[in-house]
């Protein structure tokens, strides 16, 4: 995954809060027959070229780079604060 902001493209309101979604492979074995699965492989994780990401806001998933683009697109910038109190 890339060390940069993430900017929701669907819903344009988060920024913060995602998820990564990963992919399994695991053979199975059934029985011709009765459809009862007689024997289980061990899950092998599926490498993707990009990451899949979540959002956890409106649930869009989609590639690593949408995300990416999209808060190039509209940059937050940081503002600074001095705060006074009296």
């Amino acid at each position: 995954m890339q060390n940069k902001p993430y900017f929701c493209p669907n819903c344009r309101s988060n920024r913060i809060k995602f998820s990564v979604i990963s992919s399994y492979s695991q053979y199975f074995l059934k029985d011709a027959v009765t459809g009862e699965i007689r024997e289980f492989g061990d899950q092998r994780p599926i490498e993707d070229s990009e990451p899949t990401i979540q959002c956890l806001v409106c649930n869009f998933a989609g590639n690593e780079l949408r995300f990416v683009k999209q808060a190039e697109r509209e940059p937050r910038t940081v503002t600074p604060t001095n705060p006074t109190y009296m």
